[in-house]
């Protein structure tokens, strides 16, 4: 039995908890959130125990934590439990900082724990499927890939931009699915209705002229996830929400079969088994900091309006 904790109990902690408390071999040995009456409440609900000092429930001798505050507690929350010695699944984007992000990763690495980034949607059945078809060849070689995530603002989001928040889940996926680090990013952006920016056009460069194209924002009124894989042999068109693979080529157009689940427990599952068996996780913080960089390069090139070459974003 391991033992497990949430920090964090906002919208998404909540499913952390949810998830554990229903998992075999997982003991939810205890949740923290700075609101009282909120955490009192979950513990009650899931039959846990409650704390606001997220400190006294690592002392309670947990195996692995789930970090879900905001981006800004992330490097300090996770520095804490990797020295309670605790395995450590942080939400995305692993910090605010890539040099936060460095004393995340040498902190594991020091403590011999796992720490693995929160990228959900290498954990969605239609992404897991699309890249066993890049993987396979039936596409060929795959020579772009655009996606559109938009949809209405949520007012919880405060401390950052629409490309942290949610464009970064799809810089992930693209450098996931080519295999390959991003090399360099322009970014065309804007501020409206948050103080920091609500929509962006991010372009993607990779080697050998691979190509990704990013559209963001918190302005259209309904939900989108998309995402276009353009082929030498054919295009593949994923819905995230749908969790379908659509595939056209010269001559069919093909559904391919995706056997639908929550990405959410899946990835909670992978956190579990690799805590338990000791496996190094994918995504792992290296992966996190490298989807952390581009984003914050995409910022960089909307601010000063020219091209970004991750990694040098000063």
């Amino acid at each position: 039995m391991i033992r497990v904790g949430v920090i964090g109990t906002g919208a998404m902690g909540q499913n952390h908890v949810r998830i554990y408390s229903e998992m075999n071999g997982v003991e939810l040995a205890g949740i923290s959130d700075v609101d009282q009456k909120r955490v009192e409440a979950m513990a009650t609900q899931f039959k846990t125990k409650a704390f606001t000092d997220y400190k006294e429930m690592l002392a309670e001798g947990l195996d692995a934590v789930s970090v879900v505050v905001p981006t800004k507690l992330h490097k300090q929350v996770v520095l804490d439990a990797l020295e309670a010695g605790v395995h450590v699944l942080v939400e995305k984007p692993i910090a605010d900082t890539t040099e936060n992000a460095d004393l995340m990763i040498a902190a594991a690495q020091k403590a011999g724990k796992i720490l693995m980034v929160g990228h959900i949607e290498r954990f969605n059945p239609a992404v897991i499927k699309l890249k066993e078809i890049i993987n396979s060849g039936i596409l060929g070689k795959i020579v772009s890939i655009s996606t559109k995530r938009v949809g209405p603002y949520n007012p919880r989001i405060r401390d950052v931009g629409v490309i942290l928040d949610i464009g970064v889940h799809d810089i992930d996926v693209i450098s996931y699915l080519y295999g390959k680090k991003i090399n360099s990013v322009y970014a065309i952006a804007g501020a409206d209705i948050h103080s920091f920016e609500d929509h962006a056009s991010i372009i993607l460069r990779m080697d050998h002229n691979f190509a990704g194209v990013v559209e963001t924002n918190w302005l259209t009124p309904h939900k989108v996830r998309q995402l276009t894989a353009i082929g030498v042999k054919g295009v593949a068109y994923l819905d995230y929400i749908n969790q379908t693979v659509q595939l056209h080529d010269n001559e069919w157009i093909r559904k391919a079969k995706v056997e639908h689940s929550e990405p959410l427990k899946n990835e909670l599952t992978y956190f579990i088994d690799c805590a338990t068996n000791g496996k190094s996780p994918n995504p792992c913080g290296e992966d996190g900091k490298h989807a952390l960089e581009v984003a914050m390069a995409a910022i960089k090139s909307y601010e000063e309006e020219r091209l970004i070459e991750v990694g040098r974003i000063n």
